[in-house]
């Protein structure tokens, strides 16, 4: 696991609170000075967790800049079933792309847990990047490496067989927005095995077997609502070897 994904950066909001946020995300790429002008647009929300702060289909066009806490991405299939996407965390932006184009939201946003997030009125959000080059260049990057993340998803379960596609799930969410802890990492936000099955483009029975193939090699351990990884180093050599 390379430093910089496991890292965090520090930061103030405007009113003086700290936050912690991934350096891999995009308010923890910015400096205080650069992501100031975006943390005073909108208003400070706090939602509860199992609310659904953004509807796949709709038309509204704010965003929301995330703060603190996880968020899944969920998208409808053509057999009615909630497909998870991604999940965001505090640090990453949700709703940008109708905030961009103003088309209908391409996914649904679930919060994981508790979330404090600012919602940005388009016009706001757009105006600042019109004023704020750092922030339009961040947010930019922020946009590609999303497209890349699910280009490079596609193309990397091309031939792999369950067990190595959910090792590959587990160690990119480890490496994303896991906890360091010793030579391994926890992932506290809850994922269910539909959820992870979605992820990985496998039937749940099927994912089932390759958690506990996983459990038995000593890579990770299951609890209650969360995953952790006792071994990045071992994890990455089923999921990638």
């Amino acid at each position: 696991m390379a430093a910089d994904d496991r890292s965090r950066r520090d930061g103030d909001d405007p009113s003086g609170r700290a936050w912690t946020w991934p350096l891999s995300s995009l308010l923890g790429s910015l400096s205080p000075a650069e992501r100031e002008p975006l943390l005073t647009l909108g208003t400070e929300v706090r939602y509860p967790a199992d609310r659904v702060l953004l509807r796949e289909s709709d038309r509204t066009d704010f965003l929301l800049v995330l703060l603190a806490g996880v968020v899944k991405v969920t998208g409808r299939t053509h057999d009615h079933r909630d497909a998870l996407l991604t999940v965001r965390m505090g640090g990453d932006l949700v709703g940008e792309f109708a905030a961009v184009d103003g088309r209908p939201r391409s996914a649904t946003v679930t919060s994981c847990g508790q979330v404090t997030a600012r919602t940005v009125s388009r016009p706001a959000f757009l105006d600042c990047m019109r004023r704020e080059p750092r922030i339009a260049q961040a947010v930019n990057a922020s946009i590609v490496t999303k497209l890349r993340a699910a280009n490079d998803r596609r193309i990397d379960f091309t031939g792999c067989d369950t067990a190595t596609r959910v090792a590959r799930v587990i160690h990119q969410i480890a490496v994303t927005y896991g906890e360091p802890a010793g030579a391994g990492a926890v992932i506290r936000w809850p994922i269910t095995q539909p959820e992870l099955a979605t992820l990985s483009g496998a039937a749940e029975p099927t994912v089932h077997k390759a958690l506990r193939r996983l459990r038995e090699s000593g890579a990770v351990t299951t609890g209650y609502r969360t995953i952790r990884v006792e071994s990045m180093a071992l994890l990455e050599t089923i999921a990638y070897s």
